[in-house]
């Protein structure tokens, strides 16, 4: 089968990029390897900026939808000392430019824009190889192949599109998050839900250990729990005895305030350890015709509050780019990633010019 523009991954960006290009009429086809929208929870709260991720969702038309799925009062923010003392305490007064949404209602509205069939679920890719002369083809674990004019790696971390551009591979980047859930927390977890207060708490690194938590809806609280350690330090604990896990990692917040612990020892839910990863700071790749990159499988960072919007706006300037040069493709990528370079190695804090990395030879 033929699709002249073939995206990889229904993520938030791959999702935009879609939607993007149905405003245009440009035919696109995603494919995705969950096997429906409610094959996994979407994660957490995601603060979307009003210089790039709102940016996109204007650019998809989709503002009004976005508004409505706005948590009032999420923006407020604490920061405290281990001891639990308050050192900065930002209510949410309503104008502030980064209003919090659940990333899983921001994917629906996203799906819900988008016609019928423009997804094609539980299509997991096996691999990707270039045809010449800017075809490539795309073959799924089932055995289906698609031949596209036009492939979008929006596959995330371990992108398969992405061989077809760099040698670059994700690395662990020395710190890694135990997660957990306090449901009801306000009857039954109060003094953790009074120190994160109506919206996120911080509590910033000291000695290599930080915890991050914030308010999601219906009373939860939703907590990441940071430790930077090599990975042969987790994988001496047990994550599949969870009582284990737990004291484990309480053990090295010793001294912190009951409150902070207690997202922690008073997990609802299993802890779950998510390392982070990253590609090189500024990891860019040649032209190559007929495939490029956007989000994370582009431009992977620890979390830093800029990745689901990065992935937002390289699917909205993707889609524009195409738009604007409807007989170029070359063109459109080209404009495309000088575009997304800069941006994504500025959010990342790049100072030195970007790293090229080498394509493989095909």
């Amino acid at each position: 089968m033929y699709t002249p523009v073939t995206v990889i991954g229904a993520g938030l960006g791959g999702l935009t990029l879609a939607r993007v290009l149905h405003l245009h009429k440009i035919p696109v086809t995603v494919y995705e390897a969950e096997s429906s929208p409610s094959a996994r929870a979407q994660g957490g709260l995601l603060d979307i900026h009003d210089h790039n991720g709102q940016l996109a969702l204007k650019a998809a038309g989709l503002m009004d939808e976005f508004h409505s799925i706005v948590l009032d009062g999420h923006q407020a923010m604490r920061v405290l000392d281990p001891d639990g003392t308050v050192l900065f305490d930002q209510a949410d007064d309503g104008t502030g430019g980064r209003p919090e949404v659940q990333r899983g209602e921001l994917r629906r509205i996203l799906l819900d824009s988008l016609p019928a069939g423009t997804v094609r679920w539980g299509h997991k890719v096996a691999g990707t190889r270039s045809l010449g002369d800017g075809l490539h083809e795309v073959t799924f674990a089932d055995g289906g192949t698609v031949v596209t004019g036009l492939l979008v790696g929006a596959d995330g971390a371990w992108s398969r599109v992405r061989p077809l551009l760099t040698t670059a591979t994700p690395e662990y980047a020395g710190t890694s998050v135990v997660e957990t859930y306090l449901f009801e927390a306000d009857t039954r977890h109060p003094a953790a839900a009074e120190a994160i207060g109506g919206g996120s708490m911080i509590v910033p690194w000291h000695g290599g250990r930080e915890i991050f938590a914030h308010r999601e809806s219906a009373g939860a609280l939703h907590a990441y729990i940071g430790l930077s350690e090599p990975q042969d330090w987790f994988a001496a604990i047990d994550f599949t005895d969870a009582a284990a896990a737990t004291a484990r990692i309480a053990r090295e917040f010793d001294g912190w305030a009951p409150e902070l612990r207690s997202l922690i020892t008073e997990g609802d839910t299993v802890p779950v350890l998510r390392p982070f990863y990253a590609l090189p700071t500024g990891h860019r790749w040649e032209r190559v015709p007929g495939v490029t990159l956007l989000g994370d499988a582009a431009h992977l960072t620890p979390p830093n509050g800029e990745g689901a919007n990065l992935a937002l706006l390289d699917g909205a300037e993707l889609g524009r780019a195409l738009a604007a040069h409807p007989d170029d493709i070359e063109a459109a990528l080209t404009e495309y990633e000088q575009s997304m370079f800069p941006r994504s190695g500025e959010a990342a804090g790049a100072t030195e010019p970007a790293l090229t990395t080498t394509r493989p030879t095909p």
